[in-house]
């Protein structure tokens, strides 16, 4: 009723400007007030009487073959409602900023260019998720961020503008590990992500990670990938100190590390 709106940041992020049309007609200039690419949502805020808020449900007590319905603008065709069920729940996908989105879920409700941003509802007329992205090669297979992780978000986003998350500043790639290493180090896991590149005066360097380790585990979790270690990076980790175990060549050891905040994409380097 105060006038925020939930979006997805793939729809606000390179406006110059923006209007918000309201079902009764009125129009009115909108301010972004905080934008996350990381986990495509954004907040924006109209200032005007008399709103009549959407009611924000639950989407962790959703069930695969629950009906749910979607409200767009697809193709510019206004306030369109499409209908189908939750076809599956936990699935992970790509953000734009390269980050892994877990928990999305999936369902056979048309959406099409237009439907990003608008809500998902169940049957209740209770908003559980924000429609966010289809695979433009198949039929009924779309996808939506639960409700959960936007309000989660959007509470910080209309606190503080941003999401802080932790920063290391080194670029690798998932591998797998020689049996020969997991025998001798008593690994669980057969992966872990080899170090390409450690970014000058980054907490990675300061730390004396080099280029050619393998990051196996970080604060004793377990690493198996780059999306494990983006998962632990959350803004309780910032300015904390942190004990990354590295391979270099045969030998393990440990560094102590304090990460910092990630920059912002307008800031961070290429």
């Amino acid at each position: 009723s105060n006038g925020y709106i939930l979006t997805n940041s793939h729809v606000v992020r390179q406006a110059g400007a923006l209007d918000v049309v309201l079902a009764d007609g009125r129009r009115f200039p909108a301010e972004v007030v905080g934008d996350d690419p990381d986990t495509d949502i954004a907040v924006i805020r109209v200032y005007a009487p008399d709103l009549q808020p959407a009611l924000l449900g639950d989407s962790r007590a959703l069930k695969p073959g629950q009906l749910v319905v979607a409200i767009g603008n697809p193709f510019g065709f206004q306030t369109t409602v499409t209908a189908g069920v939750v076809s599956a729940l936990g699935r992970s996908m790509r953000s734009e900023s390269g980050r892994l989105m877990d928990g999305i879920i999936q369902t056979d409700a048309a959406l099409n260019p237009g439907n990003s941003g608008g809500p998902l509802v169940d049957s209740r007329g209770e908003v559980i998720g924000v429609n966010t992205a289809i695979i433009m090669s198949a039929q009924g297979l779309c996808f939506a961020i639960p409700i959960t992780t936007a309000k989660f978000v959007a509470g910080l986003l209309i606190q503080d503008g941003r999401i802080r998350r932790g920063y290391l500043g080194v670029g690798g790639q998932d591998v797998r590990l020689p049996e020969a290493l997991l025998r001798t180090h008593r690994l669980e896991d057969p992966r872990g992500i080899l170090v390409i590149q450690v970014e000058r005066g980054s907490p990675a360097d300061r730390a004396g990670i080099e280029e050619g380790d393998i990051l196996v585990a970080y604060n004793d979790k377990q690493v198996g990938g780059i999306d494990d270690l983006h998962r632990l990076l959350t803004d309780y980790h910032v300015g904390v100190a942190a004990e990354l175990t590295l391979l270099r060549g045969s030998e393990k050891f440990i560094l102590r590390v304090v990460p910092a905040e990630a920059p912002s994409p307008e800031q961070a380097s290429p």
